[in-house]
Parts: structure tokens; C-alpha cells; sequence
């Protein structure tokens, strides 16, 4: 096992740069588009909170489908595990994030799990607050007292965007409406999750994200328990599962710990007691995973021995 240092996560950057050119940056995410594909950037943070960091870290970025973990997050600890898969599944599933097939062709009356979009609207739906702004703004308090970063705060610009382009998350949303997936206001509920899907960040935030979530959703800053362990094993486990889409079991072998993507390129990676993992590399696959930032994450979890079945067996 080799050590943890900048150095060696430099060397790790400049090997996997060149898959770059194996994906293609998502062009109508505002912004996005004039990103250079090239770019790639790892942060990690271990228990005792220090930061290592090489590549692109500078790059801004929207969390896109990473934000699904963050409103699991908010509706387990808002109604607990049963009440939220009462609402949605926890198996995975081989169909595209955005698929609408699933809620037809199957015996089944909810998503399949909350990492696919229609999971995530219906997770949504779940989330507190007396209106909309009560919600969002309890999701971007909670992202700012974990990562410790009172900065972050949505796109405007890629929220509106959202909002323009969204028709087939609408109709995930009325579809589920009409079988009773969902009982709250549709359209509240797509702002929200449009709103969350736009929230700005950097590498460092993930890595803090997943920081708090491999140390059990205790602050690594003050030890407080801000999210009960139980609710951080349920959304670790599903991300380990479902958490890069139809590559999951692919990554579950080659990586072997809970990770989730987002289609802006970003990757959040939580090892359960050791360290928590932000990687961007916007030039994403046809399955929605960065092509470079897929590489690097397994060459990071084989060079620090990271893969928790390995651990396990290895005691």
C-alpha cells in the first residue's frame, strides 16, 4: 500500500488525464460547455481532516445527479428508512438514469431506487419545509454546515436551464403522480429537485461530503452526530449499488466502496471509516460517468488499498 500524499496523487492525475478523450463534455448544462474536457481535479480528506488535492481542483462545477445522495439524506432523517421506501425502492437497476420505461413494464408501483431521476423526484417529495424556499434553503444549510463552506449556493444560470429542459422529468414526475408514487404538488417538487441538481461546488465539498459520510455522519470539525449512523449506511449502500448507474457493479468490483456520480463529471467517493473522495473530470461516458475521473478513482482505491472487501479479508 502506498502512502497518502499530494505527490503521489499528482502522478495518479497525469496517468489517467488521457482517458479524457474516451467521453465528451454535456454541452446544455450552462457552462459546462466551455469547460475544457482535459480537466481533472481530486480532493481527499481523511479522518483526522486533512486535505490532499492535485489535478483541476480550481473547477466549479453543479452537483447533477451527485444531489441525489443529499436528498436521501434530508428525507431519511425528515421520516426515517421505512417511511421513505415506502416511497421508493432500494434495488438496482439496468435501464438509464432517466428512464420512464422501468415504471411501466414492471410489477411495481415506485422507482426503483433513489440514485435513478424518478427515485430522486419521489425523494424529493419528501423533504420538509413549510414552502419551497423552506426546503431548498434547509438542503443548502445542511450542504453548508457539513462541508463547512457558507459559499456554496445554487446556479441560477443551470437551475433556470433545469427548468427549461426538464420535460422528461416531468413527466417521470405526473407519471408517478398518476400511480401514486407521488401525493405532493408536482411542481413544487420538480423546482426543488432542479434547484438541488444546481447547487455549485468544488472538489474539496465532496471530499467533505464524503468525509462526514465515511465517518458515519459525525462532523470530523466539532464530532457532533448531525445524520444518525443508521440513515448514512442506508445511503452508502445504496450507492454502492446503484451509485454510477449501470456501471455500478463494474465499480463495486474495481473500486469497492460507495461512490455517486453526476453528469457534470463529478464523482463523490465515502470509505467507511478512512477517508472521503471528490473528483472532476467533465468528459462523461454514454452511461453519464466521467471517462478520466472513473480511472482515476480506481486507480486511487488500488494504490491506497481502499476496496472494503479487501480490508475486510485482510483485516
Amino acid at each position: 500500500m502506498k502512502k497518502l500524499t499530494n505527490e503521489l496523487l499528482e502522478e495518479l492525475v497525469t496517468e489517467c488525464r488521457p482517458y479524457s478523450r474516451d467521453g465528451s463534455v454535456v454541452k446544455d448544462i450552462p457552462g459546462q460547455g466551455a469547460i475544457d474536457q482535459n480537466k481533472l481535479g481530486v480532493c481527499i480528506i481523511d479522518m483526522d481532516n486533512e486535505v490532499f488535492s492535485a489535478g483541476d481542483t480550481d473547477v466549479k462545477f453543479t452537483l447533477q445527479s451527485a444531489s441525489k445522495i443529499v436528498s436521501l439524506m434530508m428525507a431519511l432523517d425528515d421520516f426515517g428508512k421505512d417511511e421513505v421506501f415506502q416511497n421508493v425502492g432500494m434495488e438496482p437497476m439496468g435501464d438509464f438514469y432517466n428512464s420512464i420505461s422501468h415504471l411501466e413494464s414492471h410489477d411495481v408501483t415506485k422507482p426503483f431506487n433513489p440514485m435513478v431521476n424518478a427515485g430522486a423526484i419521489a425523494v424529493a417529495a419528501m423533504i420538509k419545509g413549510k414552502d419551497l424556499e423552506d426546503k431548498f434553503s434547509r438542503v443548502l444549510k445542511r450542504l453548508r454546515q457539513i462541508t463547512n463552506n457558507n459559499s456554496i449556493k445554487m446556479n441560477e444560470e443551470v437551475y433556470e436551464s433545469e427548468k427549461l429542459k426538464g420535460d422528461r422529468n416531468r413527466s417521470l414526475a405526473y407519471f408517478m403522480k398518476s400511480t401514486g408514487a407521488i401525493a405532493h404538488d408536482i411542481d413544487e417538487t420538480l423546482d426543488l429537485y432542479f434547484r438541488i441538481n444546481s447547487i455549485d461546488v468544488h472538489t474539496t465539498d465532496l471530499a467533505k461530503l464524503g468525509a462526514f459520510f465515511a465517518n458515519g455522519g459525525r462532523s470530523l470539525k466539532t464530532g457532533e452526530q448531525i445524520i444518525p449512523m443508521e440513515h448514512i449506511n442506508t445511503i452508502e449502500a445504496i450507492m454502492m449499488t446503484s451509485g454510477m448507474y449501470n456501471e455500478a457493479g463494474k465499480y463495486a468490483v474495481e473500486v469497492g466502496f460507495p461512490i455517486k456520480s453526476g453528469v457534470s463529471g463529478c464523482i463523490i467517493g465515502s470509505v467507511p471509516g478512512r477517508c472521503g473522495i471528490g473528483i472532476i473530470g467533465p468528459a462523461i461516458n454514454q452511461k453519464g460517468n466521467s471517462t478520466a475521473g472513473g480511472a482515476l478513482l480506481q486507480r486511487i482505491s488500488s494504490n491506497l488499498e481502499l476496496n472494503i472487501f479487501s480490508v475486510i479479508r485482510n483485516g
